[in-house]
């Protein structure tokens, strides 16, 4: 038991600790913890959404829709930037830390000998709160896959998958199939599920056929018309979109149209046009964000080859030249994640993140990793993102534009390095 009184910050370490594995995949432990809190509902109503790339995007879309339409919502999201506080919001506002203790203190309580991991710990605690928060509508991220996610507890009217691609290959399998397979299991027997790319995965739809629910796909049952206006259309109707989202990349208007999809899967009657107006609010730091300044300074979080592609797309659309801040965790493709930008990146600056996550590189193992694809003369080490991110607007071109990118981790430190406020590009 941990002793009153401890910080907020004292409790994350402590969870840290809490199970021999940072992920253990599986619904026993932490459904039996739930259970003995009285299996707290998150809200009135539950929107699931998993995905490999488009899951953050979808959530803040459905945030910004659905409280635009005057539902009081509620989000788990994970994982954060900067405090701990971002994954658990409520009517837009991150919980304070009384609130989260408070909730976690009822988790230790609940679990007696249970060992829990750091996620499955958060999500119990992101559940209490909600749930004792009066919330119409909550929004829950899946962390990992969909089927054995903590998340998955929940029982969600709406279920949404974004995207399928290869990621986490070690706990969701090495196939495109098999990924789409665990990201299926959101879904719930006579409910819809929102599908959110084009090219849906035929496992996907076999594995969504199989459980009984009912799929609503992109391009088929939602989509959307580049203006203007801009216009989403329905079964039965057409909604006027914003003329620009605040969400820069490709893909975010095919993220847009699905949270809006949802939202009337979730409810005929919801007032579809303050729901499209409100999109136009979306917030969430680290994609495509900007910084001000000379040269301009673009933080992004794809870290997976999928999410690089969409950047691609997004950098062969600007002037000028792009000089690059990258760095990952050990456990990804780097090789997939740089190929789509080796033809818009000028020169490369790689950083370290060892001293950040034990599943950070040094500098050197990262080179090593990306030596075979990189050409030398356009490659600079530093040892940390702080120290490549200066090196690289000291270098970086008339013309120019730095990207940063590669991981959640990456962006937060070059944020913090620049102390800027969030802007999209």
């Amino acid at each position: 038991m941990t002793a009153p009184g401890d910080d907020l910050d004292a409790w994350l370490r402590r969870l840290e600790r809490g199970h021999p594995q940072a992920i253990a995949m599986g619904l026993d432990r932490v459904g039996r913890v739930w259970r003995a809190l009285g299996a707290p509902r998150p809200g009135a109503r539950v929107i699931t959404v998993g995905g490999t790339n488009g899951k953050g995007s979808t959530v803040a879309f459905l945030e910004a829709a659905a409280g635009a339409a005057g539902l009081r919502v509620g989000c788990y999201t994970s994982p954060h930037l900067h405090r701990y506080n971002e994954r658990v919001r409520i009517a837009g506002q991150d919980v304070d830390d009384a609130t989260l203790v408070a909730a976690f203190e009822r988790v230790e309580r609940a679990r007696g000998g249970i060992a829990l991991t750091y996620f499955e710990a958060g999500t119990l605690a992101a559940f209490l709160v909600l749930a004792a928060a009066g919330i119409d509508l909550a929004v829950l991220e899946v962390g990992l896959g969909g089927r054995l996610d903590a998340v998955n507890l929940i029982d969600a009217e709406v279920a949404v998958v974004t995207t399928v691609a290869l990621d986490h290959q070690d706990w969701l399998g090495d196939s495109r199939a098999a990924i789409a397979v665990e990201k299926a299991g959101i879904a719930r027997a006579g409910r819809p599920l929102l599908v959110g790319e084009r090219d849906a995965e035929p496992a996907l739809l076999a594995a969504v056929e199989a459980i009984g629910a009912r799929p609503l796909r992109l391009g088929r049952d939602h989509d959307w018309l580049p203006g203007p206006p801009p216009l989403c259309l329905l079964a039965e109707r057409r909604v006027e979109l914003p003329d620009r989202l605040p969400l820069a990349a490709p893909a975010q208007w095919d993220n847009a149209t699905t949270a809006l999809a949802a939202l009337h899967a979730l409810d005929a009657g919801i007032d579809l046009a303050a729901a499209a107006r409100g999109l136009a609010k979306a917030r969430l730091p680290g994609r495509l964000q900007v910084a001000d300044g000379d040269p301009r300074v673009v933080l992004d979080i794809g870290h997976n080859p999928q999410a690089a592609a969409e950047l691609a797309r997004w950098l062969a659309a600007q002037d000028g030249t792009t000089d690059a801040v990258f760095s990952a965790l050990a456990d990804k493709d780097l090789a997939g994640v740089v190929s789509p930008l080796l033809a818009h990146v000028r020169i490369w600056h790689l950083a370290g993140l060892a001293g950040d996550s034990p599943r950070g590189l040094t500098v050197d193992a990262l080179a090593r990793r990306l030596a075979d694809l990189l050409p030398a003369g356009r490659v600079r080490l530093h040892a940390d993102v702080p120290t490549a991110l200066a090196a690289a607007r000291a270098g970086a071109a008339a013309d120019g534009r730095i990207l940063v990118f590669g991981s959640f981790l990456t962006v937060a430190r070059a944020e913090a390095a620049l102390r800027v406020p969030e802007r999209p590009a």
